[in-house]
């Protein structure tokens, strides 16, 4: 019994189950977690070490290089990235994509308990691995402004506002930015402690010495353990003023009042400084629970803001920074209605050429099949994003083949006498099988984008699961529930003007594909050959197609990355900010006459903010750095923006490296990178200013730049052994004058109520000094009692190094990165730079070399990784075509047809002017499945009619040809009408995807009724 049968003679039963799937698909739907794109992994964890006042060199070797030897044993290690700068070192480990997400931790924790285990550096000095929030997407930014208001009372705000916010479900984590933080600061009077012999060190120790924080253990006291709690810590700032202070030989004591002031400040210089639309403030940033929907929590969210901005105090404002959520809501919003238009063309395209009763029956699967995988995704926890409604779209016109080929099959029964219900029962047990391995090979051709080990892979691989499961469901619905639609609805098919015009369309169609076919079949040679030449002159023009790995982001928002030299305070970075915000207020932003521009923007110096986008990749925090989210009116308006922008800053900072850009698509990154490696610092920044100088001729490039930048003046404190000696002075005592004259040290920690603020030592009148006045520094001996100016133990000798240094792999790196304009292509300039490269670095010093990284990297790493399973895949299509017709011939004849549909793909991305990158090729895999599908319906009737024949096998080629001319013909219209709302809606990421499969299977579905009966005729000898 089939399952055209089942459904027949339980008829009932079937309509139930439909009917409760549909419905529960349907709820379904509102319950799907809503995302722009799939969830993925990031298998990278970062190993920070602060080691104060140390140089990059000693950072790298005492430091730096110890941690990355650790890494290295990692047996999942894929690569090791390092950064040491002045007083920190940054250490990136990224794991192998083989490394399953359940055994990340696994894998982070060994490497935990390797850095503890670490004695090899310096005393005090402890890497802290950080393997949390790398890769998280903290899409719903909230900005908390301030009309004259300090940062203590905004941070009570923000406490409060993201203790209720993270009480919302689906919010998973927040984290601030913008918080000034508070020290307790000890400012000494450098005199009077020359005056009474008390030295740094015995204050220092004094005050440790008092402030008790622990406990001092537990007693027994009859049954019961106590808890013995020592008085001493400092419960206010009064207290800490009053602590006395042993005087010379402790013959007497001081107040700590009586010789320093006692005082809360803020941190300064401030590690990051926010600011929104010119105002300061404080950002919450919100990240999504795994599964939840980011559109709902938006709205949670600002119905929260809305009821909590009641109770504010005048002067506190909040606002909206950035809206991954309404981003999302119009990306499906569009989508949906991509999906429902190309429903409607598609039963358009039905009830056009089958006429209304037919059309009606077959296009009744479209809604059937798209809830069945609504349903099933619920269960495969695959939620609504671009990609997931994409391959919904995509599947469209493959899910109705099935349907049509079916229906068709029972129409030429029944137009031949058979009854209704032996045509569908007979029908089912032709296309059972044919059907099922032609679902089967289409489904494996994406199966490699499911299997690639990548991040694209991870995004992508939803594509594979979603057409899968609908084109499995079309197979079962077309084989169950349409045969029963049709049994029910075509018992007595009425023949109307339309039916007769559509039956003698057909039939002219078919009259001259017969002739065409005959024609071809006594040119077999020519017919060859010229598809062969045709495909050939094809390649030649797809060398000429312009390669974009993927597009940049299509949302309605502009960053500007601003790098000024390294060692500029961050006061004179907020000034360069504050310049461009101006600009962007008085040229830039919306207005009463202007409606088109700047809706808002946000300014985070010194630190990045938490990544907003997965397209946003933040510079390192220093002084010198500041990133600037510019949200603009729409998508449209961004390169005027930019441009604008670009052109003020080139004129305004010219020793500002500035980037203006849109957000990255596919995973972010630098469009152009070139990463030279060898020993020697010097050589590497020479290597790099030759690269520079090369690219800056180049068309098409802007905001180029090297990761370590110029070298930068630095002073070494030479300490003269001998004078230190006769002074009775230790390098210690040295150095605490340095440290409390200039920046101060930690002497421990101030608690008030559940805050706690470090308790910083620090000279009065202390921070930025002159060059001069280091030389008069007054440093004091313990032992003495006295104080000697730095210049009688020490000299101030002037030095240059470079600010930072990179490594790769344990090799010195220096990238040398570039922009690019709007015209601007990475692979054309890259094409060119190679081979001036190869040739300089045959000039380079011995054991010096390049390698390219940016999107020629990426693209290289991500298509290499499907690429890898595309043999696997091809394999699986092989086996399905031997298991299907039991012939090698056969399954190279159909095998032979996936070439025609890259014929067709490269005429279209050629006219179309669209780039060849990973949607393309996505697309050129999709074409190939489909192509695929068409030739094996085409065969397996052809084998059909010649089994049914002795004598004339030409007639029953052609036969078979003129049978299944009309469902290869609909189920390439519907195919490639379906994806006509995707190519005009679907921006730079979709268009190149769907004019390879419209054009593409146009061309390759022209070419493959001809191509298929001529191999067929030439292989089996049927002349």
């Amino acid at each position: 019994m089939n399952f055209t049968e089942i459904s027949i003679n339980k008829s009932r039963i079937v309509i139930s189950i439909l009917i409760m799937v549909m419905v529960t698909g349907l709820l379904t739907y509102n319950t799907l977690s809503r995302d722009s794109m799939p969830p993925y992994t990031v298998r990278v964890a970062s190993i920070v070490t602060s080691f104060p006042g140390a140089s990059p060199e000693r950072v790298e070797n005492l430091v730096t290089d110890k941690i990355e030897e650790v890494a290295l044993e990692l047996p999942e290690l894929k690569k090791v990235t390092s950064t040491s700068r002045m007083g920190i070192s940054i250490v990136n480990v990224e794991l192998k994509m083989d490394v399953h997400p359940s055994r990340l931790q696994e894998v982070w924790d060994r490497l935990r308990l390797k850095l503890d285990a670490l004695t090899n550096l310096p005393q005090g000095i402890k890497p802290i691995l950080q393997d949390e929030s790398i890769g998280e997407v903290f899409g719903l930014v909230i900005g908390l402004t301030s009309d004259g208001y300090e940062y203590e009372k905004m941070k009570e705000v923000a406490e409060d506002l993201k203790n209720q916010i993270i009480m919302i479900d689906g919010a998973a984590k927040i984290e601030i930015n913008g918080i000034q933080e508070q020290q307790v600061c000890i400012e000494y009077d450098n005199a009077k402690l020359q005056r009474f012999a008390i030295s740094l060190e015995v204050l220092k120790q004094q005050i440790e010495s008092t402030n008790i924080l622990n406990t001092g253990g537990m007693i027994h006291a009859d049954k019961h353990r106590v808890v013995l709690e020592p008085t001493g810590n400092f419960d206010n700032l009064e207290s800490l003023r009053n602590l006395l202070i042993p005087v010379g030989n402790r013959n007497g004591f001081l107040y700590l009042r009586d010789i320093a002031k006692v005082s809360k400040q803020y941190i300064d210089p401030a590690k990051q400084l926010v600011f929104v639309d010119g105002k300061k403030a404080i950002t919450l940033h919100v990240s999504l629970k795994k599964g939840a929907n980011i559109i709902k929590l938006g709205q949670q969210i600002d119905q929260y803001i809305a009821q909590y901005s009641k109770k504010l105090s005048i002067g506190l404002e909040i606002t909206r920074v950035s809206s991954l959520d309404h981003y999302i809501d119009d990306k499906v919003t569009s989508f949906v209605s991509n999906l429902i238009q190309a429903v409607l063309i598609v039963f358009l395209v039905m009830l056009v050429f089958l006429g209304l009763r037919t059309g009606m029956i077959i296009a009744s699967l479209i809604p059937i099949v798209t809830i069945i995988t609504i349903f099933t995704m619920g269960l495969f926890d695959i939620g609504i994003n671009q990609i997931s409604l994409a391959a919904l779209i995509m599947a469209l016109g493959m899910m109705v083949d099935n349907g049509i080929v079916v229906a068709e099959s029972i129409m030429v029964k029944v137009e031949n006498g058979v009854k209704v219900k032996d045509a569908a029962i007979s029908s089912c047990t032709e296309l059972i099988v044919p059907l099922l391995i032609s679902t089967l090979t289409t489904s494996a051709a994406f199966s490699s984008f499911y299997m690639a080990k990548s991040v694209m892979g991870d995004i992508m691989g939803p594509i594979f699961l979603v057409i899968s499961i609908s084109l499995i469901a079309s197979w079962f619905v077309s084989l169950s529930i349409i045969t029963l639609f049709c049994i029910i609805f075509h018992k007595d098919p009425k023949e109307t003007k339309w039916s007769r015009f559509l039956d003698q369309c057909f039939e002219g169609l078919k009259n001259n594909y017969y002739g065409i076919i005959g024609k071809a079949l006594r040119n077999r040679k020519k017919i060859i050959v010229g598809t062969v030449v045709i495909f050939f002159l094809a390649m030649l023009l797809f060398s000429k197609l312009i390669f974009v790995f993927f597009p940049d982001s299509d949302r309605n928002m502009v960053t500007l990355d601003l790098q000024l030299p390294q060692g500029v305070q961050i006061e004179e970075t907020t000034n360069i900010v504050h310049k461009i915000e101006a600009y962007i207020d008085s040229s830039l932003l919306i207005k009463d006459s202007k409606r088109d521009g700047v809706t808002s923007y946000s300014s985070f110096i010194g630190k990045g903010p938490s990544s907003y986008d997965l397209g946003y990749t933040a510079d390192e925090a220093n002084s010198n750095y500041a990133h600037i989210l510019i949200n603009t009116t729409s998508f449209t308006s961004n390169q005027a923006i930019i441009e604008a922008l670009d052109h003020y800053c080139f004129n305004s900072f010219s020793d500002a490296q500035v980037k203006v850009s849109l957000l990255g698509g596919g995973g972010g990154g630098t469009p152009i990178e070139i990463k030279v490696q060898g020993k020697d610092p010097n050589v590497l920044s020479s290597i790099a200013q030759k690269i520079k100088l090369k690219l800056q001729k180049m068309e098409g490039t802007k905001t180029i730049k090297d990761d370590w930048g110029q070298k930068s003046l630095k002073y070494i404190i030479r300490i003269k052994s001998d004078k230190v000696l006769n002074a009775n002075i230790n390098h210690k005592e040295i150095a605490n004058a340095l440290s409390s004259a200039l920046i101060g040290f930690h002497t421990g920690e101030f608690r008030e109520k559940e805050n706690s603020f470090p308790i910083t030592l620090k000279e009065e009148n202390g921070g930025d000094k002159l060059v001069d006045e280091l030389n008069t520094l007054l440093v004091f001996s313990a032992q003495t009692g006295k104080a000697v100016p730095l210049e009688q133990v020490a000299e101030v000798v002037p030095t240059w190094e470079f600010p930072k240094i990179s490594r790769e792999n344990t090799l010195k790196t220096i990238t040398i990165s570039s922009e690019l304009t709007f015209d601007g292509n990475a692979s054309k300039i890259m094409k060119e730079v190679k081979p001036w490269l190869k040739e300089e670095a045959k000039k380079w010093p011995r054991g010096y070399h390049f390698k390219v990284g940016g999107e020629e990297e990426n693209s290289a790493e991500n298509m290499m990784a499907v690429a890898k399973y595309i043999p696997f895949s091809f394999f699986c299509i092989l086996l399905l075509l031997v298991i299907q017709f039991n012939s090698f011939r056969k399954m190279i004849m159909i095998v032979a047809t996936i070439p025609l549909g890259a014929i067709g793909m490269t005429i279209g991305l050629y006219l179309f002017h669209n780039p060849f990158g990973f949607m393309a090729f996505l697309g050129m895999i999709s074409l190939a499945g489909i192509v695929i599908n068409n030739a094996i319906v085409l065969v397996d009737r052809i084998d059909f009619e010649l089994s049914k024949t002795v004598l004339n096998k030409t007639s029953a080629v052609m036969g078979a040809c003129v049978q299944r001319v009309r469902p290869i013909i609909l189920s390439t219209l519907t195919t490639v009408a379906g994806l006509i709302p995707l190519y005009v809606n679907g921006g730079e990421v979709w268009q190149p995807m769907a004019i390879t499969i419209m054009v593409g299977l146009l061309f390759g579905t022209i070419i493959t009724l001809v191509f298929i009966p001529v191999v067929y005729c030439s292989m089996y000898k049927i002349h």
